[in-house]
């Protein structure tokens, strides 16, 4: 399918023997702008961390569209801080699928990288040490680096977590700007209001996916009641648990997805 730009196949990611996710069947469309949504531990992170790669499925499959580069921007929390170096230096970690790891750093690239700076309001702060930025600051270097990297499919995992309200409404206003531009954005947040105002689709995640669709809809009371009860319901050394026959072949194709029936094998079931 042409449209499409990842597909998920029976995907099963976790960590060690433990699933964190269970079973996730659907497409994400080329130029879509998706937030994804859930409790702490639902998985979210452990989705964007399989679509880049980081982490292997145990079952199933994340398939890329022949040709989608993609840009991934983790939690802040995932990055050290202490590491002695500059805005620039990251900044410029995003020039590396134009110049590779080793690639000479020109001219060209010091305009850009200050170009990138000036989108995300920080022109001029090429040299100043990243333990010296605020969590606002340093969220939009991050965003500079991104912008470089120029690619096809952007994750972001909880980009607005510490940061104030004039950044979250800069950054928001960055995403959209690639979302013109035809890129397909995923986005974990936690604030349902800023994605009711801001994103067109929406999965909600439990540990499997509860609803996915226009947002609208999947936001929808007896949705968010249902992933409540689904993560009250997981326990931390939740079992492998196998999907139902009937459920192959079962996807998401960019419409409201009620899985109240959606429930695998031996896994934890809502009260």
């Amino acid at each position: 399918m042409t449209n499409t730009c990842l597909t998920f196949r029976d995907l099963t990611l976790g960590y060690g023997s433990h699933p964190a996710i269970h079973h996730l069947d659907g497409i994400i469309r080329k130029g879509s702008l998706t937030a994804v949504v859930g409790a702490n531990g639902s998985g979210k992170s452990t989705l964007m961390k399989g679509i880049v790669g980081v982490l292997k499925p145990m079952a199933g499959e994340v398939i890329r569209a022949p040709g989608v580069r993609a840009a991934y921007l983790p939690q802040q929390s995932e990055l050290d801080r202490s590491f002695p170096a500059r805005v620039v230096d990251l900044v410029s970690l995003g020039l590396w699928p134009r110049r590779g790891l080793l690639g000479r750093y020109t001219r060209e690239d010091r305009y850009d990288v200050g170009k990138a700076l000036m989108a995300v309001g920080l022109g001029g702060f090429e040299k100043r040490p990243i333990d010296t930025l605020s969590g606002g600051q340093l969220q939009r270097t991050l965003f500079a680096r991104v912008l470089l990297q120029d690619a096809d499919l952007i994750l972001l995992d909880e980009p607005f977590n510490a940061v104030d309200a004039k950044t979250v409404g800069d950054l928001i206003a960055l995403i959209k700007h690639w979302h013109g531009e035809e890129r397909t954005i995923m986005v974990v947040v936690h604030d349902l209001e800023l994605v009711r105002q801001n994103f067109p689709e929406t999965l909600l995640l439990a540990r499997q996916p509860i609803a996915w669709g226009e947002t609208r809809e999947t936001l929808k009371p007896e949705n968010l009641l249902r992933a409540r009860r689904f993560h009250e319901a997981w326990e931390e050394n939740a079992p492998w648990c196998e999907p139902d026959e009937h459920d192959h072949g079962h996807g998401h194709h960019g419409h409201d997805h009620d899985h109240r029936d959606h429930q695998h094998g031996i896994g934890p079931r809502a009260a």
